[in-house]
């Protein structure tokens, strides 16, 4: 995650030259010329991107992914509130970390370490930061759906991975994501609806209309995806669902 944060940093740093970079004063005083009120504006850009890089940074890994399948899950097997949110969270997130490694690691070896010992450029630093994250995302990306924006913006189709702009890449990626999150909740979804149906269909051959099949249902379901060792084949194959 260190890696994935001074990313962000370059890219804020690349609104000023690499001599240029302001200093930040927080008291009120009048703006003399033009260059000291640009300056002001794009501080605050940089606290704008830095109130926004949680959001990014989430929405550009397998973090999407990773929540919804667990969501699903839990509303599957009828779980209300267990596990609980913070637990989803955090198990969402430590995956991420995990998934993400390879990629934030040539980030850092790449863009990140070579320019803070001002080996290259801040210009050649951010594209071989962003690269990785890149990778990442068309691998897991739709041609169709990258497509799509491409018509919207009306703009020709890129010769090569290079040409393509992130913002056109991060909402690509965020509705293949999106897809591909329902159609694993689909799957997880369907042997516990068969046993949501099996429970129904014996209560109401014998006669027992009144009692609530969820009061049956939930514990087979529960003991059902302790024998399947559930979590070990959920995990296992969400980790290796990315490309």
């Amino acid at each position: 995650m260190k890696s994935l944060f001074l990313f962000l940093l370059l890219t804020t740093i690349s609104l000023f030259g690499a001599e240029d970079t302001p200093l930040v004063n927080l008291s009120v005083a009048a703006v003399e010329n033009p260059a000291q009120f640009v300056k002001t504006i794009n501080i605050a850009i940089i606290l704008m991107l830095f109130v926004l890089a949680p959001t990014l940074l989430l929405m550009v890994t397998s973090f999407t992914r990773l929540i919804i399948v667990f969501g699903l899950l839990r509303q599957a097997m009828g779980l209300q509130q267990s596990p609980p949110n913070q637990i989803i969270i955090s198990l969402s997130l430590i995956l991420t970390v995990f998934i993400m490694e390879p990629y934030a690691k040539k980030a850092w070896e790449n863009g990140i370490d070579p320019y803070m010992k001002e080996t290259i450029g801040y210009e050649v630093a951010f594209d071989e930061s962003v690269g990785p994250f890149k990778e990442f995302m068309i691998k897991n990306t739709r041609e169709k759906d990258l497509a799509l924006f491409y018509r919207i913006k009306k703009q020709e189709n890129p010769k090569n991975i290079e040409d393509v702009p992130l913002t056109l890449l991060m909402p690509a990626f965020i509705i293949s994501e999106l897809r591909t999150a329902f159609e694993i909740g689909f799957l997880v979804f369907l042997p516990f609806l068969v046993i949501d149906i099996i429970v129904a269909s014996i209560l109401m051959s014998l006669g027992m209309m009144m009692l609530p099949p969820v009061m049956i249902s939930l514990p087979i379901k529960l003991i059902f995806f302790i024998i399947i060792d559930g979590w070990h084949l959920i995990i296992g194959n969400l980790a290796q669902s990315f490309k």
